[in-house]
């Protein structure tokens, strides 16, 4: 692919990657001088703070999703390709795609982050984690099978272990993917079997610090513990997983290790940078962090390449506060803002100041009418916090339509207890469920042992 803007003068700004920072970025540019390409492999914007809603059957994918090209019709300036970023040159000012390239005067990246697990990549395909739509409906279909198999299950330790669900990792996504699961056996799923009592199930989330959402104020974490022990959630802080295998997760507490028999383990414990970190410190000398990060310079920039901008969960930002930026939606929006701004005012021949975050506070959600929201001159919980959570989700939701469903939705859901999403998807599913019930039969036979 080629470029097609006959002309020349016209300043041309690349935007990789369509999440928050990119689309915010976008948006903020759209009607702006400059001609604007917006690369993405997928062709939708995806609200990932809901994504845990998809993998508990709350919500379907659609609702969290908006095609880019719909959201961003309205700027005539703006084109969005689907394809991926492969290579970029710096000295030419090219991007290089699966199908082309693209020249640019000013590229912003912004492809975020995936999982991490520390050198164990292997455990991937026994712990899905939660990133991509793909990621959510791969855990909706673990969760649900797992009732499904203990349904059949006759042997009472095998059943046990379809019904312990680990969820490795007590940031937000573990405590919210932990408390939904908690719900739902104690509510939307209680009285649709009738070989088990889904009551029974054990939810066990699994923190290596000393707390649960370690980020937040002490009483909040605690609050949240607190909250997610009144769910039926079993919290083990200063718990390390050494092993990850099938039908086996190894933790370690101090020099004590247990072998957990589990059929459904869920990663929320770490994240690493996308491949575009790489390609820009060979490219462009770019500094990483030691989850492959870019550090940036104060205007977001990369040192040495002002025209060339690190926005979102990919930028290391250590400019303000003791601690880089954390990898939350609020801090890429306020970057790709802020980038297209200082871009409009580089056209004038003016600047801006340094990026400055405004932090209008944390929020996570533990359950149905429970959540904790630090403000910073303020700290909530309880039913208020909830309410505040769920208003903000869906003011950020990006087209209207999005969030009257997702609204109607929670309400319905709310006063049903039901879950409407609770489908069981790809191919051969019975058949895939039968294969690892054989499986289990075979690690069975360790499922009590401690190490």
């Amino acid at each position: 692919m080629k470029n097609t803007q006959s002309d020349r003068s016209v300043r041309k700004v690349v935007i990789v990657g369509g999440g928050f920072g990119g689309l915010y970025a976008a948006q903020s540019l759209g009607r702006a001088p400059v001609q604007v390409t917006l690369i993405d492999k997928r062709n939708f914007h995806l609200f990932q703070p809901l994504l845990y809603q998809v993998a508990t059957g709350t919500v379907s994918p659609a609702d969290i999703s908006s095609p880019l090209r719909l959201v961003l019709s309205k700027f005539k300036n703006v084109r969005t390709i689907l394809d991926e970023v492969v290579d970029i040159d710096p000295q030419r000012k090219k991007v290089v795609l699966l199908d082309g390239e693209l020249d640019y005067d000013t590229l912003i990246v912004a492809t975020g982050v995936s999982h991490h697990y520390f050198g164990n990549d292997h455990w991937k395909a026994y712990a899905p984690g939660l990133k991509t739509i793909e990621d959510a409906l791969e855990i909706r279909s673990r969760i649900f099978t797992a009732f499904e198999a203990a349904e059949k299950e006759s042997d009472p330790l095998k059943r046990r272990a379809w019904l312990t669900f680990v969820i490795v990792g007590g940031g937000p996504t573990g405590v919210e993917l932990a408390g939904a699961i908690a719900e739902m056996t104690r509510g939307s799923l209680r009285d649709d079997f009738r070989n088990i009592d889904t009551t029974s199930a054990k939810i066990l989330l699994v923190e290596g610090m000393d707390r649960v959402l370690p980020p937040y104020a002490p009483q909040l974490s605690a609050k949240a513990q607190e909250d997610l022990s009144r769910l039926g959630v079993t919290v083990r802080a200063k718990t390390i997983v050494t092993n990850i295998t099938e039908g086996i997760v190894t933790v370690r507490h101090g020099e004590e290790e247990e072998a957990i028999p589990t059929q459904t383990v869920l990663w929320a414990a770490g994240v690493k940078a996308s491949a575009m970190g790489q390609i820009l410190r060979d490219r462009a000398g770019a500094n990483l962090d030691r989850a492959g990060r870019i550090i940036v310079e104060p205007d977001l920039s990369l040192p040495n390449h002002p025209n060339i901008f690190a926005i979102g969960d990919l930028a290391h930002f250590a400019h303000q506060g003791e601690r880089p930026l954390p990898g939350v939606a609020p801090v890429a929006m306020q970057q790709g803002e802020y980038v297209a701004k200082l871009l409009k005012r580089h056209l004038k021949g003016d600047t801006l100041p340094p990026f400055q975050y405004a932090d209008y506070g944390s929020l996570a959600v533990i359950g149905q009418n429970s959540a904790v929201v630090d403000l910073g001159f303020v700290k909530l919980s309880g039913i208020i916090a909830w309410l505040a959570w769920v208003f903000a989700h869906i003011y950020y939701l990006i087209e209207f339509d999005n969030k009257l469903i997702v609204l109607t939705q929670w309400g319905w859901n709310y006063f049903t207890r039901g879950r409407g999403a609770r489908l069981i998807t790809g191919k051969d599913t019975v058949s895939v469920l039968s294969e690892r019930m054989k499986r289990e039969i075979f690690v069975g036979a360790g499922n009590d042992r401690k190490g």
